[in-house]
């Protein structure tokens, strides 16, 4: 089997002046063209003035050498001869749709009939042409069949990508400078095609700013596929990375295509990636360096045009000088840091939060409110939504109190700031003793303390129970 020249050789004319297409290639991705004819001469011709057009053409002169092309390169299109020895087009049109489905299969012959036509449409064929015929009437077939290859791949993508949908993220929240210089890093990266590095604690929205760096592409359009290297074992991973064949292991009973598959034209957002394992390191520098990638289980090179965005709470370059994190694979992720702030140093974007995580018809009680600004939340934004929801979920009439919140902010122990707090001291005393000041007002009486307090009488019951509050008999 010869292979053509993969260099596009310049010309005078470009395949978009004569039929008035511009192809993928003349974009900057090439297109993948299989030439499978018995007749040498009419192989050369055709396979020079494809690649003049900026495809990248392989040439077999039997159906055996066509499916060992077919296993080692990813083709979009084939231009089968119908009459070969050994086998015929339309045999290997049979193997080519059982084995690489993906391909779409230009059937040419010399001796057309309308029952060979026929067969051939039944088995998948995409077109059928006969000899002769001017190359100026193939160009447009091909181009038709490689836009209906990306048609069916674009469908089988977005069904994958539904099928790994979580519901819709919240749309970023503050108004903080700290957050304000990331709004302003986003709107000059996203647009870009680098891979960015985003950075932060553990909790503070690093997906959000991958989604947001994704709607501010010029990808936004195609999928955004996110991965976390912490969730998955290492042999998973990469399976969930990279896709596998049928049979590759134990359990793969069927083929799989990879998330940098499923990305394709889109954006990979790998998060944790601190964690990723050093063999699959390697593999995903060699995507990142030339877009080629390899299932398990086979030797067939696929290229993909991903944007990377990685995210980590590791301090990478101390990764890399301990020798856990490849300093190439380092350097080719950081093309841009972005760094994301903990929550203690957004001052002001606490209340904006506990607004849009209580939702409609919520309210928030002053002191428990004061107990969240003041409380440091080593957790981040996560830990003030946990906080949140759990809070909802014990607290009466729609409103949140001081008892309803974990007790870790109510004790304002950890990173707490007591000199900013007021001289009465500790919040928890101060909801006690308005508590008990109520009872004693209303001589004890539960039902009527409830309602002066706004409370109902089992939130009432539960800071009785909480602060250990005991009526003496003058008190009632």
């Amino acid at each position: 089997m010869t292979i053509a020249n993969e260099i596009p050789v310049s010309s005078s004319s470009t395949f978009s002046e004569i039929t008035g297409i511009v192809p993928e290639a003349e974009s900057g991705r090439p297109g993948y063209l299989l030439l499978v004819d018995d007749d040498a001469d009419f192989r050369g011709t055709v396979a020079r003035r494809f690649t003049r057009r900026g495809f990248i053409v392989r040439e077999a002169a039997n159906g055996e050498e066509a499916l060992a092309a077919a296993e080692r390169c990813d083709f979009e299109v084939a231009l089968v001869d119908m009459v070969m020895p050994a086998m015929s087009g339309i045999d290997l049109l049979d193997k080519i749709k059982l084995l690489h489905p993906e391909i779409e299969v230009i059937l040419l012959t010399g001796q057309g009939t309308i029952d060979s036509a026929v067969r051939a449409m039944k088995l998948g064929a995409y077109d059928y042409l006969s000899k002769p015929f001017p190359l100026a009437e193939l160009e447009p077939l091909v181009e038709k069949a490689r836009e209906h290859r990306l048609l069916r791949k674009e469908n089988a993508q977005l069904k994958t990508a539904l099928a790994r949908c979580v519901p819709e993220q919240p749309q970023i929240v503050g108004e903080s400078p700290a957050m304000l210089e990331v709004f302003r890093l986003i709107k000059r990266a996203g647009p870009t095609d680098k891979a960015i590095l985003i950075q932060g604690e553990s909790g503070v929205g690093k997906e959000l700013v991958a989604r947001a760096l994704h709607q501010h592409s010029r990808r936004a359009d195609k999928p955004l596929v996110v991965v976390n290297c912490a969730a998955l074992p290492e042999s998973l991973l990469e399976s969930e990375l990279f896709g596998h064949e049928k049979g590759a292991f134990t359990g793969a009973v069927a083929a799989k295509p990879g998330l940098f598959e499923v990305a394709d034209g889109g954006t990979l957002f790998i998060d944790e990636i601190g964690e990723l394992a050093g063999s699959l390191q390697a593999k995903l520098l060699r995507v990142l360096e030339d877009g080629s990638m390899r299932r398990i289980g086979s030797i067939k090179e696929r290229r993909v045009d991903v944007r990377l965005l990685a995210a980590t709470n590791r301090r990478m370059l101390d990764e890399v000088a301990a020798g856990r994190f490849r300093q190439d694979l380092y350097y080719r992720i950081n093309v841009m840091s972005l760094e994301v702030p903990p929550l203690r140093s957004r001052t002001g974007d606490v209340p904006l939060l506990v607004r849009r995580f209580l939702g409609p018809g919520w309210r928030m009680h002053p002191a428990a409110l004061a107990a969240i600004e003041h409380y440091d939340w080593p957790g981040n934004v996560r830990q003030l939504s946990n906080a949140i929801e759990r809070a909802k979920i014990l607290a009466d009439n729609g409103e949140i109190y001081l008892a309803d919140l974990p007790s870790e902010v109510t004790s304002l122990e950890p990173g707490a700031r007591p000199a900013e707090l007021p001289a009465t001291s500790h919040l928890a005393d101060v909801e006690r003793a308005h508590v008990i000041e109520v009872l004693r007002r209303q001589l004890g009486n539960k039902a009527r303390a409830a309602r002066e307090l706004g409370l109902s009488r089992r939130t009432l019951y539960r800071l009785i129970e909480k602060y250990e509050i005991k009526l003496e008999p003058q008190d009632r």
